[in-house]
């Protein structure tokens, strides 16, 4: 994966699939400290202990689709090269979080990528779902809630095309503001 928004993609697609109804999505980029921290925490189903243990190992997968499954061990090793770390965290019946963090500006730390675009593509393939993103810049910080765009939109599907329009734009005008569009 060429940007850190398709590990974000993938590891939420995981969340989707375990059951979740919420997925929270939380980038931190802390210059002073220079290191940037992705986090997704989701409320689904959880991982026992054999799974945790096995979850990095790109031929381990729950899914009956195929062998393997190279989204966390990709993302583990894009961390790790920057001089970073990764953790999970998981407790069966209530959920994951899936923890990276990266050298700001090591070398190997792969883009950020297109969040807006990421985050569109999960509010329109999972419309029913809930969905967070925060996103903070050092000081500065915004959050889009798909439970607020909702409760605003009333009977308005969320992937409704202008609405997924209104989300891309709404994020991207945010992070613009908070980083000048760079991460």
């Amino acid at each position: 994966m060429q940007e850190l928004s398709l590990n974000v993609l993938d590891i939420a697609q995981n969340s989707v699939r375990a059951g979740a109804r919420l997925i929270q999505i939380s980038v931190e980029e802390d210059h002073p400290s220079d290191r940037m921290v992705i986090e997704i925490a989701d409320d689904g189903c959880g991982m026992t202990e054999e799974q945790i243990a096995h979850v990095t190992d790109p031929f381990f997968t729950t899914r009956t689709t195929r062998k393997v499954g190279l989204g966390v061990p990709f993302f583990k090793m894009a961390a790790e090269m920057t001089g970073g770390s990764f953790s999970i965290r998981s407790r069966v019946g209530e959920g994951t979080v899936v923890r990276a963090v990266f050298g700001l500006s090591h070398i190997d730390r792969m883009p950020l990528g297109d969040m807006a675009d990421t985050m569109c593509c999960l509010i329109g393939c999972n419309p029913d779902l809930d969905f967070v993103y925060r996103h903070r810049v050092d000081n500065e910080s915004f959050e889009a809630d798909s439970r607020q765009f909702r409760e605003i939109l009333e009977d308005v599907p969320l992937n409704t095309p202008q609405v997924i329009q209104f989300i891309r734009e709404y994020i991207g005008e945010r992070l613009e503001n908070i980083s000048g569009g760079k991460s």
